[in-house]
C-alpha cells in the first residue's frame, strides 16, 4: 500500500467479548488487488474480524494495518482507504439509488465536482444507471446487494470489504452478483476482503482462510487446499449407520461419522473401493456417492465436521443459551 506492502495484515488478533473469545490470535496478510476469502460457519468469527479491520470494533489484543494503517492508532486514514457491503442491508429504502450514493459521498467527502461523473459510473457497473431514480425498496435483492456494493466502490477505496455479499440470495443471483464482483475487481483495481459460508463462492477467491470457533486452521488456494486433502469422500446411506460406521473402522480401518444424514468417510480411489466395500461391508447399502475433494472436505478434514453441521451445532447451543437466559 503506501510503501508497496500488504493490503491487509494481522498479527495475534483476539477479541473477546466477556467470556467468550470470537476471535483466537489469528495472523495472515492480504496482497494488493487479490480476492481473499474467509470460509467458515456461521459464528467462526469472521463477521467479528471484519469489524475489527474495518475499525468498528476494537480488538482485545493483536494488531491489524488495512491500507497500511494501523486500525486502531490510525482509524479515519483506514475508513478513509476502505469500502465496507455489511451482511445486513443498510440502504435507505425512502431514498432513490442515486439518492443513496449521494448521501454517502457527502459523508465521505467525495468532491462534488466529480459526485455526480462518479456515480454513474458505479451505477453502469453495476448495471442500475436506468434505475436509478427509483427508490430503493423497489429493488429486488440482487439489485440491493449490486447498489451496496456501488456504494462500496463509489469514494473510490483501496480495500473492499464484503460480508456474506450474497447472503438470502437464490442461485441464479449469488451467480450474477459474484460476476459483477470480478469485473469490479478488474476495473477498479482493488483488493477484495470477503467472508462466505458458500463452498462454491470460496472457490472465485485467489486464496481463503478457513476459519472456525474463531482460530484460522488453514490458508491457501482453494487448487492447494482440495489438493491437500487428496482422498475421496465416500457417503453411504444404509439400513444401520452405527453398525456400518463400526464395520469400516473394523473391516477398512477407517474413520466414518454421520454427516448430513449419511455415513461418510475419506479413502484414495473412492470408485475402486465401492466394489469392495459392497462386498465386505456386511451391512446393506442403500445408496453410495462419492465425490472428488472439495473444499467442505478440505474443511472436514481440518475440523471433524462439515460446515452444515458445524452451523447446525451452533444454532443447537445458541439455542441452549438463550432457553438458560430466560431461567
Amino acid at each position: 500500500m503506501p510503501d508497496g506492502g500488504p493490503a491487509v495484515e494481522v498479527v495475534g488478533l483476539t477479541k473477546r467479548f466477556g467470556d467468550v473469545e470470537a476471535v483466537r490470535g489469528i495472523d495472515f496478510t492480504v496482497r494488493p488487488g487479490e480476492i481473499f476469502g474467509f470460509l467458515g460457519p456461521n459464528g467462526a468469527g469472521k463477521s467479528t474480524t471484519i469489524n475489527m479491520l474495518c475499525t468498528l470494533l476494537r480488538p482485545t489484543s493483536g494488531s491489524a494495518r488495512v491500507a497500511g494503517y494501523d486500525v486502531v492508532a490510525e482509524r479515519d486514514s483506514v475508513r478513509r482507504n476502505i469500502g465496507l457491503v455489511f451482511q445486513d442491508p443498510t440502504l435507505d429504502g425512502y431514498l432513490s439509488g442515486e439518492q443513496n450514493l449521494r448521501f454517502h459521498a457527502e459523508l465521505y467527502g467525495v468532491p462534488r465536482s466529480v459526485t455526480g461523473a462518479r456515480i454513474r459510473q458505479v451505477l453502469e457497473m453495476v448495471g442500475l444507471w436506468e434505475r436509478r431514480g427509483d427508490l430503493a425498496q423497489t429493488y429486488s435483492g440482487g439489485m440491493k446487494r449490486r447498489l451496496e456494493i456501488a456504494r462500496g466502490l463509489l469514494h473510490s477505496p483501496r480495500v473492499l470489504f464484503l460480508d456474506e455479499p450474497t447472503v438470502g440470495l437464490d442461485p441464479q443471483t449469488r451467480a450474477s452478483i459474484w460476476e459483477y464482483i470480478r469485473q469490479l475487481q478488474a476495473a477498479e483495481e482493488i483488493t477484495i476482503f470477503m467472508t462466505t459460508h458458500y463452498m462454491d463462492e470460496a472457490e472465485f477467491c485467489g486464496r481463503i482462510a478457513i476459519m472456525d470457533s474463531g482460530r484460522i486452521v488453514a490458508l491457501d488456494t482453494p487448487e492447494a487446499l482440495k489438493a491437500g486433502v487428496g482422498k475421496d469422500r465416500v457417503r453411504i446411506q444404509t439400513a444401520d449407520d452405527a453398525a456400518a460406521i463400526a464395520a469400516i473402522k473394523e473391516r477398512f480401518d477407517l474413520e466414518a461419522v454421520v454427516s448430513e444424514g449419511a455415513v461418510t468417510f475419506s479413502v484414495a480411489s473412492g470408485e475402486a473401493f465401492v466394489p469392495r466395500l459392497f462386498a465386505e461391508l456386511g451391512v446393506p447399502i442403500r445408496s453410495v456417492n462419492v465425490a472428488r475433494p472439495s473444499l467442505d472436505d478440505v474443511f472436514m478434514s481440518f475440523t471433524g465436521s462439515t460446515i452444515r453441521d458445524a452451523e447446525a451445532s451452533a444454532s443447537d447451543h445458541m439455542r441452549m443459551a438463550m432457553r438458560a437466559a430466560r431461567r
